[in-house]
């Protein structure tokens, strides 16, 4: 490993020394020490005679050695400053690719820091998209809640859960029938006000639906935590829905004016399959009582069947009208068919002559033809010869 000359070696009180510095004093020392021998050596000459000529020649070599060594020394300058020149080019080849290196790290660095921006950019527009659903989510969770709460206090109050259970009724069948179909809140003969009542086709009685199920009592045994209050819920309950049925009986069927069957709307599926499930014999005891529990799947469905109903009444009082419309059109369809087979005789017509025309072009035709091949003598022969020949005859002859 070479080591660059400009590189510093050690430090002098506050000044660095560079290998090239180091080296230079080197040599200039050895100088020195040469010039002190060689001074010696002259001093030593003066002191000894005798030795004169030893000390010349020794003078003489060191002369030469000095020679040598200045011209060593030189060439030591020169290889040090070559090896400078080489050291400082390849210092600069190496900072050039250490700074290249850098550069291209650096790029490196941008871009994956840029790509690393971008995907965390992105990151944060999907986490704010999804934090913006999750408010939303959030918020229409809280609505829903505050809907929750809002119908549990309609159905923990008597009126306001009888209120809500006339609107369900209500929706469906004015989703069903025509408004000439049925009536709410009307009042019959005995001063009574039925919460519905459906009108039947050909002056049958109408139908009477009440919408008030009793379902405090249904409530507490859904409440009730233990099975002495899960048992005495379903007694109040049978009480309860015992008296509803029997004033429904007494109050909306009235003979030869109301149909003698009821509903009564129950206004959840749950409760229904409930009731059906756990209380069969409060089913039966109003069957008996000719009232009939509907759920809305199964007002919607009775609804439909008096709409069916209705619609084919309808069509029954519109049966002598059809058939007088009926009736007008096979007259139309007659008038229609005897012009048509006028048109048709017309068109024979027409076609005879078109015919006829065209076998009198036809003799234009020859008779030009004749003239102009110079033919009138043998044409004038076959007039004369037939002279009594009309284009009528003549179509006759060669039609086929």
């Amino acid at each position: 490993m070479f080591v660059s000359m400009n590189s510093t070696l050690f430090f002098l009180g506050n000044r660095a020394i560079t290998a090239l510095e180091a080296a230079v004093a080197a040599g200039l020392i050895l100088l020195v020490c040469l010039l002190l021998l060689l001074i010696s050596a002259r001093a030593q000459l003066r002191r000894s005679g005798d030795a004169e000529i030893a000390a010349g020649e020794r003078i003489e070599d060191l002369e030469g050695h000095l020679s040598k060594v200045m011209q060593s020394q030189g060439e030591i300058s020169g290889r040090m400053q070559t090896m400078a020149e080489i050291f400082g080019s390849r210092q600069s080849d190496m900072m050039r690719a250490v700074n290249e290196r850098l550069d291209g790290m650096g790029q490196r660095l941008g871009n994956s820091m840029l790509h690393t921006t971008r995907q965390t950019h992105e990151g944060l527009r999907q986490l704010h998209e999804r934090l913006a659903v999750i408010d939303r989510a959030q918020q229409t969770i809280t609505d829903l809640s505050g809907q929750v709460v809002e119908l549990q206090s309609i159905l923990a109050n008597k009126q306001t859960r009888g209120a809500f259970g006339q609107g369900r009724m209500e929706l469906i069948i004015q989703d069903q029938l025509p408004s000439t179909g049925y009536s709410f809140q009307a009042t019959l003969s005995t001063g009574v006000r039925p919460d519905c009542l459906i009108y039947m086709p050909n002056g049958a009685p109408p139908l009477a639906i009440d919408a008030k199920f009793p379902l405090e009592a249904f409530q507490l045994i859904r409440k009730a935590e233990t099975e002495e209050g899960t048992r005495a819920g379903s007694a109040q309950f049978r009480r309860d829905f015992t008296k509803h049925i029997g004033d429904i009986k007494d109050k909306y069927l009235i003979p030869g004016e109301t149909q003698d069957t009821a509903f009564l709307f129950v206004p959840s599926e749950s409760i229904f399959a409930e009731l059906h499930e756990r209380f069969e014999d409060l089913i039966q005891k109003a069957h008996r009582s000719r009232v009939v529990i509907v759920s809305p799947s199964l007002l919607m469905l009775s609804i439909q069947v008096v709409q069916a109903v209705l619609r084919d009444a309808k069509m029954r009082e519109q049966a002598h009208l059809i058939q007088a419309e009926v009736t007008k059109l096979l007259d139309d369809v007659g008038r229609l068919n005897d012009r048509v087979g006028k048109l048709q005789t017309h068109f024979t017509q027409a076609n005879r002559d078109i015919d006829q025309i065209l076998v009198s072009t036809d003799k234009i035709a020859r008779r030009g033809q004749r003239i102009e091949d110079l033919e009138l003598g043998e044409a004038s022969r076959e007039v004369e010869a037939d002279p009594a020949t009309s284009d009528e005859e003549q179509f006759n002859l060669t039609s086929p």
